[in-house]
């Protein structure tokens, strides 16, 4: 699935990854491939990342995740790798 994660003022990352771990409002969650549509509000926390290449973590500052059809994008309030 396609993931980008997105700053005001920069696009932090963006590319193919097999899973995502998120830091939700209400607890950590994890988006798989062919996952249903979900719109969810994130707290301060790691996103975690893994792909063919292997595994990466960025630290947002809160925001708001979106998937859709194997698109996933994160409005992210701060990020850093």
């Amino acid at each position: 699935m396609h993931l980008e994660i997105i700053t005001p003022d920069r696009k932090v990352f963006e590319g193919e990854v097999t899973s995502a771990q998120f830091p939700g409002a209400d607890g950590l969650f994890e988006v798989l491939n062919n996952h249903a549509p979900l719109i969810s509000a994130l707290k301060e926390g790691d996103v975690v990342l893994n792909s063919a290449t292997g595994r990466a973590s960025y630290h947002i500052e809160g925001g708001v995740v979106e998937v859709l059809r194997n698109n996933v994008i994160v409005l992210a309030e701060g990020a850093s790798a």
